[in-house]
C-alpha cells in the first residue's frame, strides 16, 4: 500500500483492562494472496477499503501491512475442555487488532486467527490452512443469512506458505469480525489466576460494553448471568431449529455476547438423529446434537461460579441465587424451542401441550431416518395441499399420513383460535409463503462443503464462490442450485468427519 490505511479503532479492551492480554504482532506471510474478501461486511464497519486492490487487500490481511490505529494483542482466557479445566489457554494463534463502532452503532471487534505463535500457543505453531478459514467463513455466513447470531468472516489471505498437520496444507489467516471475544473461559481464567477484584472489572467492562441496561441494578453480576444465560438460550435454540452441531463447545467457545464463535468440527444435520456427533474429536459424543442445551446450561454454570463472590459475599447465598438462575436457562431455552418449532410448524409458539406435535414429528423424521432439512421445507408445500415431495422422503407412508392429519388439526385450531381474536384467517397460501421463509432450502451440504474446501486447497475457489453465494438466499429455491440442495450420499455420511484444524 502507498500509505498504511487509518481504521477507525477505539480499542478498550487493550487500553481498559491492562493485565488482561499480550501486545503481540503477527508473523509475516511470506507470500499473501486474497482469497476471500467481503465488502459490504467492511462497509458496515466503515473501514476505508473501497479503493483497495486485492494486494493491498492481501498485504493487509495479512498482517504484513496493519492499519494505522490497530493495537495487536493476544487474550487471555482458560477454559474448560470436554469437561477438564484447562487453567491457560489465550489467543494461541489469534490476535485482537482492535475494535470499531459500526454504522449501527455497535462495537466490533476486528481479529486475527492463523497470523503466528503467540505466548499462548503452548508449542503449537500459530498458523492456520486454507481448509478451515474457508470453513469458518461458508458456515458463518450461512448462520448470518439465517439470521444467527454468530461472529462473520472480513477476510481470508494464504500466506504462501505450508503448515504441518496431518499432512502438510497451505497456509491462511482469517479476519474474523465478533460483537466481541470475551468468552466464559476468560473469566475462568482471571477467576483462576487473579482473584474477584480483576473478576470484578471484566465483569464491569462486560456490563458496560454488552449489557449497559444493567449498570444500575441492584445486583449488577447476577443480572450479567442471567442476561448472557438468556441470550444463550435464544441462540442454542437457533442452533436446534436448523440442526446446526457446533462440535467443540468448550467454555472457551462460548461468548459472553451471545454470539455462535470458533467454527471448528461444526456440521448441520442431514438425516435427523439427535445423537449425531461429526466431530474427531468427540469420542464420547459430549457435544452430540441432543446434549447442546445440557452443556449450554452446564458452561454457564462455570461462568456462574466465577461470579460467585461478587453476586454476594455470603457464599451459600450466592450459590442459591446464582443456581436459580441457571435453573431458568432451561425454562428459558424450552420456550425459546417451543417457538422455534411453532414457526417451523406454521403455528403460533407451541405450548406444553402442543409440544408432543413437533416433538413426535422428529420421532418420526429418526425413525425413518428422513433428512432434516428438506421435511421441514417440503412440510410447507403440504400446507398447500401439494404433498409429493414430503412423501418422498418416507417409507412409511401410513406413519407420516397420521402425523399430517394432527398437524392439520392444530393449523384449523390456530386459525379459528386467530379467528376469534380478530386477526385475519391464516390462508393455504400465507401459511405455505411464512414456512418457506422459516424453514431454509439450502444448508451447507456437508459434502458440498468438503468439495468447496478440497478445490480451494488445490487452488480452485470456484466451487467455494459458488456455495458462498447460494448460501446467502438460504429460503429462496433457486434451480442453478437444485444440486447443492440435495442431500450427501449415505456412504459419504457414514464415515464424514470434521476436525479442528489445529
Amino acid at each position: 500500500m502507498p500509505a498504511p490505511l487509518s481504521f477507525p479503532f477505539d480499542n478498550t479492551y487493550a487500553r481498559d483492562l491492562p493485565g488482561f492480554a499480550v501486545p503481540w504482532q503477527p508473523a509475516a506471510a511470506p507470500a499473501p494472496r486474497l482469497l476471500h474478501f467481503n465488502p459490504s461486511l467492511a462497509r458496515e464497519l466503515g473501514l476505508p477499503l473501497a479503493d483497495a486492490t486485492p494486494d493491498d487487500l492481501a498485504a493487509l490481511f495479512s498482517g504484513n501491512t496493519l492499519p494505522e490505529g490497530a493495537s495487536p494483542i493476544a487474550q487471555a482466557y482458560a477454559g474448560h475442555q470436554f469437561g477438564q479445566f484447562s487453567p491457560q489457554l489465550g489467543d494461541g494463534r489469534a490476535l485482537l487488532l482492535g475494535e470499531v463502532i459500526d454504522g449501527q452503532g455497535r462495537r466490533r471487534d476486528i481479529a486475527f486467527k492463523g497470523s503466528g505463535p503467540t505466548p499462548f500457543s503452548r508449542r503449537g505453531d500459530g498458523k492456520a490452512a486454507v481448509g478451515p478459514m474457508l470453513r469458518e467463513v461458508l458456515i458463518g455466513e450461512a448462520m448470518h443469512a439465517l439470521g444467527i447470531p454468530t461472529t462473520r468472516a472480513l477476510a481470508v489471505v494464504a500466506t504462501g506458505e505450508q503448515v504441518r498437520r496431518e499432512r502438510p496444507l497451505p497456509g491462511a489467516i482469517l479476519t474474523r469480525v465478533a460483537d466481541s471475544h470475551l468468552r466464559v473461559g476468560t473469566f475462568e481464567f482471571f477467576a483462576a489466576h487473579a482473584g474477584p477484584d480483576q473478576v470484578r472489572r471484566l465483569a464491569d467492562y462486560a456490563i458496560a460494553r454488552h449489557y449497559p441496561e444493567l449498570a444500575g441494578a441492584d445486583n449488577p453480576y447476577l443480572e450479567l448471568l442471567r442476561a448472557v444465560a438468556a441470550r444463550q438460550s435464544s441462540l442454542v435454540a437457533q442452533w436446534m431449529a436448523v440442526g446446526f452441531i457446533h462440535g467443540v463447545m468448550n467454555t472457551d467457545n462460548m461468548s459472553i455476547a451471545g454470539e455462535t464463535i470458533d467454527y471448528g468440527p461444526c456440521a448441520f444435520m442431514e438425516a435427523y438423529d439427535p445423537a449425531t456427533v461429526f466431530s474427531a474429536i468427540d469420542r464420547q459424543g459430549r457435544y452430540a446434537y441432543h446434549h447442546q442445551p445440557d452443556i449450554a446450561a452446564w458452561n454457564l454454570a462455570r461462568f456462574a461460579e466465577t461470579l460467585l463472590p461478587l453476586i454476594d459475599d455470603n457464599t451459600e447465598r450466592a450459590v442459591a441465587r446464582a443456581t436459580a438462575s441457571i435453573q431458568v436457562f432451561s425454562e428459558r431455552y424450552r420456550q425459546h424451542w417451543l417457538k422455534e418449532m411453532g414457526a417451523k410448524l406454521g403455528l403460533p409458539p407451541l405450548t406444553e401441550a402442543d409440544a408432543a406435535l413437533a416433538e413426535d414429528w422428529l420421532e418420526l423424521l429418526q425413525a425413518q431416518s428422513v433428512d432434516f432439512t428438506l421435511a421441514w421445507r417440503y412440510l410447507g408445500e403440504a400446507a398447500a395441499g401439494e404433498e409429493g415431495r414430503l412423501s418422498s422422503l418416507f417409507a412409511d407412508g401410513a406413519a407420516l399420513d397420521a402425523w399430517l392429519q394432527r398437524w392439520r388439526q392444530h393449523c384449523a385450531a390456530a386459525d379459528r383460535a386467530g379467528d376469534e381474536a380478530g386477526a385475519s384467517g391464516t390462508t393455504r397460501a400465507t401459511r405455505t409463503a411464512a414456512m418457506a421463509q422459516t424453514n431454509p432450502w439450502l444448508m451447507p451440504r456437508n459434502h458440498q462443503v468438503e468439495a468447496a474446501l478440497d478445490a480451494a486447497e488445490q487452488g480452485d475457489l470456484t466451487p467455494f464462490h459458488r456455495l458462498l453465494g447460494a448460501l446467502a438466499e438460504p429460503c429462496r429455491e433457486q434451480p442453478r442450485y437444485a444440486d447443492l440442495a440435495e442431500p450427501a450420499p449415505r456412504e459419504f455420511m457414514r464415515t464424514f468427519q470434521t476436525f479442528c484444524g489445529t
